[in-house]
């Protein structure tokens, strides 16, 4: 059985879309079947429209299906990016995992490799307790927390976060920031595979 990956994300100017996309690629390149979806955004469509780079974003992601609980169960594999709101995932990936009830009561969530990246503004705007937190949840599903831990160089190029890769928002996507996050997926792709084998 090959890893079946949901690259799951939320962004709203930007940030995150561009981890999954490079996310979703490395994890094509490893043998995956990927689906890259977005969480319905929550926030009253007059405020997105009231912020000209949030609206810009939602119009130039329109064509991204949206995540249903059918997609979380057809994957045996996760991969999640939200930004952080203090010190947490963003209000609209949480709204969605609560949609998930009725497919974790079934345990449609469990044994399943799942791994995290997060952003915020600042260095220090809460992403390791984002991540974190987020694996709390991981381990009431029954799921098995991949991170990328200090397990290949790339990782202590971008800062050494072991729980995720994790991006200071505004700063351009270099050649470190894509070898990060490709592997970090490459692992994902790696050891869920060993899972569903």
């Amino acid at each position: 059985m090959s890893v079946r990956l949901v690259v799951l994300y939320y962004s709203t100017y930007g940030t995150n879309h561009e981890m999954a996309e490079i996310a979703a690629q490395a994890a094509r390149d490893a043998g995956a079947e990927v689906r890259l979806l977005q969480v319905p955004e929550t926030a009253p469509q007059a405020v997105v429209e009231g912020q000209p780079a949030w609206l810009a974003q939602q119009q130039k992601t329109a064509h991204i299906p949206k995540a249903t609980p059918a997609d979380m169960e057809w994957a045996n594999a996760y991969l999640i990016s939200a930004p952080t709101r203090f010190g947490t995932l963003a209000s609209q990936m949480h709204a969605f995992i609560d949609t998930l009830g009725g497919l974790w009561a079934k345990g449609g969530l469990a044994n399943k490799a799942v791994s995290a990246m997060t952003s915020a503004q600042n260095t220090h705007g809460g992403q390791e307790a984002t991540l974190l937190g987020f694996y709390t949840s991981v381990m009431h599903w029954g799921g098995m927390v991949v991170a990328p831990g200090f397990t290949d160089p790339a990782i202590f190029k971008t800062g050494g976060n072991a729980y995720g890769y994790s991006h200071t928002q505004g700063k351009p996507f270099g050649e470190e920031a894509k070898a990060s996050i490709s592997y970090q997926a490459r692992r994902l792709v790696q050891i869920g595979g060993k899972l569903v084998a």
